[in-house]
């Protein structure tokens, strides 16, 4: 798994590359070959994500190989190892995660039932392999993820997340000589701020975050157009449709207001994780369950009503920050919990 997890991190894959993600992808199906051969690999709208069936699917596999670090990270961070922990860009999330699932995966005596199902843009809210997670998965009586763990727990509940984008169109004028001739968007776009700011309602977990904004193009023209990038978690998919339905429902009062994104991933549920739960704590004594704000490919899975079970991942931290890693003495017992859970679930 070392070996295997160092040709995966040496490879960079940003989800925004789909020639970088094609690379890691045909990196992992050589890795895999001898243990399942060849995959079927799907392209859509230009990224080629990576299926292996065997027989008639009663378990799903699921993981990502994208990244969310751009082409040349590993000219400053590269792929390194002190003592019981291994550092690079994507070890974490998740690629630690897919070598696990590959040696999981090798330990079975017999693949039948199991399918296995790699995307590449998981990492941007999976646009375009949803659908393909959703049919992936029919059929199926459980999913198990593997995005890595926090500390030595699972993941059996997650929040559901919208994403949007809220643009204010105005019109553009000289700032000095005539801007009583311009329509400030970048006005429009703060009363637009302070009301998201208002929606999310941290008793029970919802959070509505503006994060990235931006107006203008000079310092001395009125702002023509103005835009925020808005990120919404919340527990409970009618919070998700309250939300949304205020979000489209803004008004501002400089300007003209246009609402895209939505509802992306709902939410997973401790219901939907509770008997793959038990089955890991029986394997795994003392292991916990959590519930976390960020979201996976099985919030889709879990929606769609099968039993599903994240973060069965690598033990590690710092996802998505300079210095994430994962714990090496930890690789060999997690994908044995996986080992087992295929095993029992297959049976």
């Amino acid at each position: 798994m070392q070996a295997w997890l160092e040709e995966l991190v040496s490879t960079e894959s940003p989800s925004s590359s789909p020639e970088a993600t094609l690379e890691v992808g045909r990196v992992f199906s050589a890795l895999a070959a001898d243990a399942l051969g060849a995959p079927e690999r799907i392209e859509i709208e230009g990224l080629t994500h990576l299926r292996w069936t065997f027989g008639t699917p009663r378990v799903l596999v699921l993981g990502h190989l994208d990244t969310v670090w751009p082409l040349g990270t590993l000219a400053r961070w590269p792929y390194r190892v002190d003592g019981d922990v291994a550092t690079g860009p994507g070890v974490f999330d998740m690629k630690a995660g897919v070598a696990m699932a590959l040696h999981a995966l090798s330990q079975l005596p017999s693949l039948d039932g199991v399918r296995l199902l790699l995307n590449v843009d998981e990492e941007i809210g999976s646009p375009t392999s949803r659908s393909l997670i959703l049919d992936s998965v029919k059929g199926c009586r459980a999913t198990l993820v593997c995005e890595p763990a926090s500390g030595l727990s699972v993941k059996t509940a997650r929040k559901g997340i919208a994403m949007y984008e809220v643009s204010v169109a105005g019109r553009a004028a000289h700032a000095g000589l005539e801007p009583e001739k311009g329509i400030n968007a970048a006005v429009g776009l703060a009363h637009a701020v302070l009301a998201l700011s208002t929606l999310g309602d941290a008793s029970i977990g919802t959070s509505v975050t503006p994060t990235v904004l931006s107006a203008g193009t000079t310092t001395n023209t009125v702002p023509a157009a103005a835009s925020v990038a808005v990120d919404v978690r919340a527990a409970e998919p009618a919070e998700l449709d309250r939300v949304d339905a205020a979000v489209r429902s803004l008004s501002v009062p400089v300007g003209s207001i246009e609402v895209s994104g939505g509802i992306n991933r709902p939410p997973l549920d401790a219901s939907s994780s509770a008997e793959l739960f038990t089955r890991a704590q029986r394997l795994l004594p003392g292991l916990q369950g959590i519930a976390v704000g960020g979201g996976s490919d099985g919030n889709f899975t879990a929606g769609a009503g099968v039993p599903t079970l994240d973060g069965l991942g690598a033990v590690g931290d710092g996802a998505h920050a300079e210095g994430e890693h994962v714990l090496l003495s930890h690789l060999e017992p997690r994908a044995n919990l996986l080992t087992g859970l295929l095993t029992e679930l297959l049976a």
